[in-house]
């Protein structure tokens, strides 16, 4: 496959770099009807979920996309939906480079971000440009520097931005790189944010005549109880889906690799089993109430089922894209 040649090439390069110059090529294969080099036919699987039909369950997670630049380009790939973002209402830059390392022999990546971002204001006009007609996502963060108790105000005032353009928004509290965001899964303070949230969003439905579903992002690094709190939570506040999961904190499956003790979240196939077990436990708790979306270490079909058997209904994957190449769509839904 080309990805495959080109790959070495590519891991030569610092990771945030390679990153960039790999969406940059796939928008020019696109704007050159080349897509077809890069991708495989993809068969159609429909799932419908959160009140959305989905071509097929397969998702790209949010974070490949930070700005909502390269929607177009990375909708030839054959994704189900995809997920843009995170957004913040201010611009900021996230964390001092280098924040994003490979650990190949793994399949994994660690990264700090920290929420960089364009604003609101330009990624929504970025989305406003864009002739993807599939079902987008947009995931939602708030500014390193707002206090926890006004964080409620900065995904209303993104979520008033990007309503008319997405299907679904994605409430993120759990990434690792914003200090103390994960704080925001804590029941007492996850209740009042969803409510805000939900309240917002019966609003903005009534303004604009649609209705854009809510989904929340968790982290894999809670104990049950947090799950079954976040579950009850999820529910008592009238989400249409959660998200499992986030990047994790651990290092289990990557002791003694270069990179390893670098600060950020852990993605790619060390997570899989993680997330896959907070899926499990997620799908017990919520009992049916609402849809699960699986995230965390998926690279073939195999992974895929063991997510849907876990209680997922959609997937999402971002580190297999890096490791095994925009092929790896079709693999993976035509292999389910």
């Amino acid at each position: 496959m080309l990805y495959q040649a080109v790959r070495p090439l590519l891991f030569q390069l610092d990771p945030e770099s390679a990153h960039l110059a790999t969406l940059s090529g796939l928008k020019l294969a696109h704007g050159a009807g080349l897509a077809g080099l890069v991708a495989k036919p993809v068969a159609r699987k429909p799932v419908r979920a959160m009140g959305l039909e989905f071509p097929n369950p397969l998702g790209l997670a949010a974070g490949l996309d930070k700005h909502a630049e390269y929607v177009d380009a990375l909708a030839t790939l054959g994704f189900g939906f995809l997920e843009v973002g995170g957004v913040t209402p201010r611009p900021q830059p996230g964390n001092p480079r280098p924040r994003v390392f490979r650990l190949p022999a793994a399949e994994a990546i660690i990264n700090r971000y920290g929420f960089n971002s364009v604003g609101v204001d330009r990624f929504t006009a970025n989305l406003k440009r864009a002739r993807y007609q599939g079902i987008l996502g947009v995931n939602l963060g708030k500014n390193k520097d707002t206090p926890l108790e006004r964080a409620a105000e900065d995904y209303c005032l993104s979520l008033d931005s990007i309503y008319p353009y997405a299907h679904f928004a994605t409430i993120n509290v759990s990434s690792p790189n914003t200090p103390n965001l994960r704080q925001l899964q804590s029941e007492g303070e996850l209740g009042p944010l969803l409510a805000r949230m939900h309240a917002r969003r019966e609003d903005l439905a009534q303004k604009h005549g649609r209705r854009v579903a809510l989904a929340l992002k968790i982290a894999p690094d809670m104990d049950d109880a947090a799950i079954e709190a976040v579950a009850r939570t999820a529910v008592k506040e009238r989400m249409d889906a959660v998200i499992a999961t986030n990047t994790t904190t651990s290092r289990l499956g990557v002791q003694g690799l270069a990179h390893s003790g670098e600060e950020g979240g852990l993605s790619g196939a060390p997570l899989r089993e993680m997330s896959t077990a907070v899926i499990r436990k997620l799908a017990r708790a919520l009992d049916g109430a609402m849809p699960i979306i699986g995230v965390g270490g998926i690279m073939e079909a195999a992974h895929a089922r063991d997510k849907l058997a876990a209680g997922a209904t959609l997937l999402q994957l971002y580190c297999g894209l890096i490791y095994r190449g925009p092929q790896v769509v079709a693999d993976i839904v035509n292999g389910l």
